[in-house]
């Protein structure tokens, strides 16, 4: 009730308008419009920074045909604009132009517009409104979020629980640090790998080309999963060298926290938290409440693997992580609110958007485990009580023989230093047994509470994953303003390096529409310096051996500058094999082939 309310009043104070991922906000031309003469380029401003694609633009003409065009770059060099110029003479009629963009909080964007000359025309480009992400890269994209997220929950919250909370058996804990620690770094490496073809909606074939990488490594994104690498081998070092230690000194626990925040720096710098309104202090929040999550989720799996696993676990380690808990939540809260005002914007976004319904879902998931945790710091406290009162017999015996200073007997008392004797006097026994028996039940009782806490914790790190990869409200309502058709026309972009002798490059060829039936094909070649090349020859054939077809030779002409056709059929839906060769002297020459996707 308190964290609805909270949100509640600050919702109600919201001003102003931001976003979180990239919105269109104009196009030059504007979508619809008709000119007198063609225009020398295409502008698109956005509400933030972009980050550009070799394929950001694609220009199509009434026919359906391509239109050639420079490389995109930033008009004026202002990083939210993305532009591309057109050839001098374009011809009449309605064209369509598809883009696509990588927000500054590393979303990939798309939209599609029109524009005409002289008049409006009948234009058969498709535009759709379905995702453009290839499916299962986007799939597998996601499901390494949702792993990067929990392993660094694990290991987290598992480290800091062994140094603040100290476990009468911290051993027992090494499998779950292990365990955070390999998932983190495999996960952070498929990301990595995954992010080219994630950012372009390509295919996963896409990811092991050698460009890919390097590519991956010049964006904002890229240099935060390699930071992640890095801290994780850091992180591997620092365990190595405090493996087997029962204390930590202040050096030790220093470095561990700015190990800790580093890793969450590298969330925060490519997520929501880096673009938009208020940028350091969002930053600061999602660092916050990423640490918060992992305390308090992680060392949660934490007590629950030693109240299995460690028969002599007494009160003191459980009363240490209540506290630690009590002040996780708390952070959770504040920083929890403001980041959900932040995304929101305003009340219709609550439950006008995906966003907002997606927020209130983990709402209501985050107010089931905050009773699930009240529920665990019931069992907490009667777990405490039941030592103390089992060591009240031991402190009146010892103290009635003078063996125990009264100092050691209340530092006893309340950190469960000391364990029961073997005395009888005064009803002792009686009260060690009903001592014991309520400790046993209060134990059995709080494994099963943190279970059920750690089981919900899940769901909530599953739902703010979701959360992360969704627009957010502000966003969506800037989005809204231009109402521009999101989704590039269907199409097969393929990258294929060649090497003849000492020399090589590359030859990109595109299939318009990548489907079954007719397709048009562009190939153009790149010479070792990354600048256009000709060569005397270009073939391009395709073969589905699944269904025993072809070669079809797409007989690709020199089209002054590129090699072209339009009427390559592929009658098939299939895995193609499309073998490359070019020569590029009357005797050398190479042939490369690649797998292709041909859709219905």
């Amino acid at each position: 009730m308190l964290l609805g309310s909270l949100l509640v009043l600050l919702l109600l104070g919201t001003a102003g308008t931001a976003s979180a991922h990239a919105a269109l906000e104009s196009t030059d031309p504007a979508d619809g419009s008709v000119l007198k003469s063609a225009p020398r380029s295409v502008t698109l401003t956005f509400s933030e920074s972009v980050a550009l694609l070799d394929d950001s633009f694609r220009v199509y003409d009434p026919d359906n045909r391509r239109v050639r065009t420079s490389s995109a770059h930033h008009a004026k060099d202002a990083g939210d604009t993305a532009s591309v110029t057109l050839p001098a003479k374009l011809g009449t009629g309605t064209f369509t132009v598809a883009w696509r963009v990588v927000s500054a909080d590393s979303h990939p964007v798309s939209g599609a517009f029109t524009f005409s000359i002289g008049k409006p025309s009948a234009t058969t480009t498709p535009i759709t409104t379905a995702p453009t992400e290839e499916p299962l890269t986007g799939s597998l994209y996601d499901v390494a979020r949702y792993f990067a997220y929990i392993a660094a929950a694990l290991l987290i919250g598992t480290a800091t629980f062994v140094a603040l909370c100290r476990p009468p058996n911290p051993t027992v804990l090494n499998k779950p640090i292990l365990m955070g620690w390999w998932t983190l770094l495999a996960a952070t490496v498929a990301l990595l790998i995954l992010r080219a073809p994630y950012e372009a909606g390509t295919g996963l074939a896409t990811a092991f080309e050698p460009s890919a990488i390097p590519k991956t490594l010049t964006s904002r994104p890229g240099l935060a999963l390699a930071a992640r690498v890095v801290l994780i081998a850091a992180t591997a070092f620092y365990l190595l060298r405090l493996r087997g230690r029962e204390r930590f000194g202040r050096v030790a626990l220093g470095t561990g926290a700015v190990l800790a925040v580093g890793l969450a720096l590298t969330w925060a710098s490519a997520e929501h938290a880096s673009a938009g309104i208020q940028v350091p202090v969002a930053m600061t929040s999602a660092v916050l409440h990423l640490l918060a999550m992992s305390v308090w989720l992680g060392g949660l799996t934490a007590l629950l693997t030693v109240l299995y696993r460690s028969s002599d676990l007494d009160a003191a380690p459980v009363a240490r992580f209540s506290r630690l808990a009590f002040a996780s939540v708390t952070v959770l809260v504040v920083t929890g609110i403001y980041q959900s005002w932040r995304g929101l914007g305003s009340w219709d976004a609550l439950t006008g958007t995906s966003y907002g319904r997606i927020l209130l879902v983990k709402l209501g998931a985050v107010t089931l485990l905050l009773a699930v945790a009240g529920w665990s710091r019931q069992w907490t406290g009667r777990l405490v009580g039941a030592e103390v009162r089992l060591r009240v017999p031991e402190l009146v015996r010892a103290g009635a023989d003078g063996t125990v200073a009264s100092g050691e007997s209340s530092g006893g008392a309340g950190e469960g230093a000391s364990r029961p004797g073997d005395g009888s006097e005064d009803g002792g026994d009686g009260a060690q047994d009903r001592g014991d028996g309520s400790k046993d039940r209060y134990r059995r009782g709080l494994r099963r509470s943190v279970l059920f806490e750690v089981g919900v914790g899940v769901v909530v790190l599953v739902i703010t994953t979701l959360l992360t990869n969704t627009l957010p409200g502000r966003a969506a309502a800037d989005a809204q303003k231009t109402a521009t058709p999101a989704g590039i026309p269907a199409a097969s972009v393929t990258t294929v390096p060649f090497r003849v002798g000492n020399s090589g490059g590359k030859v990109q060829i595109t299939l318009d529409p990548g489907r079954v039936g007719l397709n048009s094909v562009e190939a153009v070649v790149y010479g070792p310096d990354g600048g256009f090349a000709t060569v005397p020859e270009l073939r391009l054939s395709f073969t589905l051996a699944a269904q025993k077809i072809g070669p079809l030779d797409a007989d690709v002409k020199d089209e002054g500058g590129y090699w072209g056709t339009n009427s390559l059929n592929l009658p098939i839906a299939g895995t193609w094999t499309m073998k490359v060769t070019v020569r590029t002297t009357d005797v050398d020459q190479v042939s490369v082939s690649r797998q292709v996707r041909i859709v219905r």
